[in-house]
């Protein structure tokens, strides 16, 4: 893909378009950005040198892939009547809406647009994460694969599960960040300095993961070798048991995919 077209600057555009250009997939004349607001896009062309309009119609001509990132709640017949009035036919879609499935985008754009539904993770200045992808029966994974690669890693999955994919592997870090916050309170709690606290669970976040990776043993699997009878670690483990952990953590996940799914009907 030649030019890429975002329709919407918000932090997620703003996000994915700071690492397609670090990771240098993208040079900043190949990237425009619509938005209404014009100290958000004052913003994106003075930080990232990219062209920027107020424009709905600007730069949509010339767009090899148009970039749909607005709120569920904008008004998305509207700007999809204007992609079909002013794009090339030839040009891809790309919907980071969560919510607005590939049969209602196509109700409003051409017959045979090549659709592609994405919900971007948030980990994008790292390489890491997973993206969710869905594809129409027009798109191909070649017409993207460098622009999703650009901002972490592609799970390719059935539309049907792009909710749950959201509410628990977009939303993933969430639960990461507040375990790591309530393991560093946890610390201080204990009687260890703040800065102290963080560092280590940091690191044991970091080295608990690796392990897992290097060894491919199930985490049960390292929980037993770590917990010896009657020791530190299983009466730990039994009042987190018995804190309702788990559960707590599952109705999290459940709640954040009820709430994608009521964001699409909205």
């Amino acid at each position: 893909m030649n030019n890429l077209h975002f329709i919407g600057g918000g932090q997620m555009a703003e996000a994915i378009i700071r690492a397609l250009l670090t990771n240098e997939v993208y040079i900043k004349e190949q990237i425009s950005v619509y938005d209404v607001n014009a100290s958000r896009c004052e913003l994106l062309q003075t930080k990232y040198h990219i062209h920027s309009t107020t424009s709905p119609t600007e730069k949509l001509a010339s767009a090899d892939l148009i970039v749909l990132a607005v709120r569920p709640q904008d008004d998305i017949e509207t700007i999809c009547q204007t992609i079909k009035e002013e794009s090339s036919k030839e040009a891809t879609v790309v919907s980071i809406v969560a919510g607005v499935t590939i049969k209602k985008l196509a109700s409003y754009l051409d017959s045979n647009r090549s659709i592609i539904r994405v919900i971007p993770n948030t980990l994008t200045d790292t390489g890491l994460g997973y993206s969710g992808v869905a594809l129409n029966q027009f798109a191909t994974k070649e017409q993207t694969a460098s622009f999703l690669n650009g901002f972490g890693k592609v799970e390719y999955i059935d539309e049907s599960l792009i909710d749950i994919f959201t509410g628990y592997g977009v939303a993933g870090p969430n639960y990461v960040y507040y375990f790591i916050e309530s393991l560093a309170d946890a610390g201080v709690l204990a009687g260890l300095p703040r800065e102290q606290a963080w560092k280590i669970a940091l690191e044991n976040t970091a080295g608990a993961v690796a392990m897992l990776q290097h060894t491919q043993l199930h985490p049960r699997q390292l929980l037993d070798i770590n917990n010896s009878p009657a020791g530190v670690g299983i009466n730990a483990l039994y009042e987190l048991n018995n804190s309702d952990f788990a559960a707590g953590l599952q109705r999290s996940v459940l709640k954040a995919v009820k709430r994608t799914t009521e964001l699409g009907g909205e």
